[in-house]
């Protein structure tokens, strides 16, 4: 099959059924069987995703009307993303895209005549694209100015930022190994990498690999997890004998580390609404030799899953725009809208009003989401402070990570190669 026309068929699962990249690609990869082919189709897709809005404007500047097949614009798109921004050679890139279109026969004349036409205009096209802010930033009008409006001075680097491939961070299981070790071994596979001076446990590879070219992967040694999610465990200080409710815990790489670090925990129930994704908490904790209790189930109705056992500690990984994790997921900037923020922040408050009488006296509630947006981070728990007489927020001190806010702590994506994350701990008086 034509590596073209699945690339195809993926961006057109995101544009026309909404659905995400990542489910998209797992679905069409299944039919190819080879590697190369399966790295060129995940690297276009990812590619005209990340620059769909340049893309797109440079599209309507060269067709007289808009395209009523997404498929037709999918293939014209992905001929785009290879004549501008991968090494294929031009001719090469023209003639596999129309031959893609071979079921479209009507469509091949006009893939064939806009692509060509792009390679004529490419300088004219790209300047005109770089005067139009979405195109140049190859974001959605929204999201540019509710970045603008929340961060005016760091704007221009987080858009910038979320238009990179990500970085690939490992925490290392300190209960199997050391991190100096662990460097140790990935020197020996010709594996280069550094450490993350603010975590216990976190490397950056120098250039991302499969997992299985991971030393001790399938033993449980490494695990892979951005830096900014490896904090979590940390800022919860886990005591031996405490009882800890992790919220939303898929796919369940902040539960095994709170395990990893604190192994002598009285229980660690992991409570998330999605059965498909708590499958992948079971399999992280089986391949990591660890123990939780797991739970599907809405945390908000905690009469349908509560034993009435108060909690020492709570993590709450709200759900949230994921603005924080755009580099990671290009196709958020496709899918998201603004008018899922007001909804997005109403189920954070459903969600932290229900778990809150859960924590016993005393107890912290750590409240994490990886979006950069103000009223889903710092104004919703400025809110539920207001709204809780009995809850104050615990500061996080450090000079090694993040913008202090009014409450709690922001990771802007980009910092010290983090994704963007925001953190505030609440105590019960």
């Amino acid at each position: 099959m034509n590596t073209r026309w699945i690339a195809a068929r993926v961006i057109t699962r995101v544009l026309q059924d909404g659905q995400s990249l990542t489910s998209a690609l797992d679905n069409a990869l299944k039919a190819v069987e080879s590697a190369q082919d399966k790295a060129f189709v995940q690297a276009i897709c990812y590619g005209v995703c990340r620059t769909y809005h340049r893309l797109d404007f440079i599209l309507n500047a060269l067709i007289d009307k808009p395209l009523k097949s997404l498929e037709v614009k999918s293939l014209i798109l992905i001929g785009l993303y290879q004549l501008g921004h991968m090494r294929v050679k031009p001719h090469a890139a023209v003639s596999e895209t129309v031959q893609a279109a071979r079921k479209i026969a009507w469509a091949k004349a006009l893939i064939n005549a806009v692509l060509r036409g792009y390679l004529r205009k490419q300088d004219e096209l790209e300047q005109q694209a770089e005067k139009v802010k979405t195109a140049a930033l190859s974001h959605p009008d929204w999201l540019i100015k509710q970045l603008e409006h929340d961060w005016p001075e760091q704007a221009e680097t987080l858009l910038f930022e979320n238009n990179q491939p990500p970085p690939m961070a490992l925490r290392v299981n300190l209960a199997k190994t050391s991190r100096d070790s662990y460097l140790q071994l990935l020197l020996e596979q010709n594996l280069s990498a550094k450490t993350v001076t603010f975590t216990s446990t976190g490397i950056i590879l120098d250039k991302p690999v499969p997992i299985e070219a991971l030393p001790g992967f399938a033993d449980g040694w490494v695990s892979v997890q951005d830096s900014a999610a490896q904090l979590a465990a940390e800022l919860l200080a886990l005591q031996p004998g405490q009882r800890v409710l992790d919220v939303c815990a898929a796919p369940g790489g902040k539960t095994s580390h709170m395990l990893e670090q604190q192994p002598d925990v009285s229980e660690l129930v992991a409570v998330d609404i999605d059965e498909n994704r708590m499958l992948r908490v079971g399999e992280n904790l089986r391949r990591l030799n660890l123990q939780a209790t797991l739970v599907v189930a809405d945390a908000a109705k905690t009469d349908d899953w509560w034993d009435g056992k108060p909690f020492d500690r709570i993590l709450l990984d709200a759900p949230c725009s994921a603005t924080g994790v755009i580099r990671r997921h290009p196709d958020i900037k496709l899918l998201r809208r603004d008018t899922d923020i007001a909804s997005l922040t109403a189920l954070q408050k459903t969600i932290l009003t229900s778990i809150w009488p859960l924590l016993a006296p005393g107890g912290t509630l750590l409240y994490a989401t990886c979006s950069v947006l103000k009223q889903e981070n710092e104004g919703q728990i400025q809110d539920f402070l207001s709204a809780h007489e009995d809850a104050i927020e615990l500061p996080i001190t450090t000079d090694g990570w993040g913008i202090p806010c009014g409450c709690g702590r922001q990771i802007l994506t980009g910092e010290s190669s983090m994704d963007g994350f925001y953190y505030a701990r609440i105590v019960k008086q």
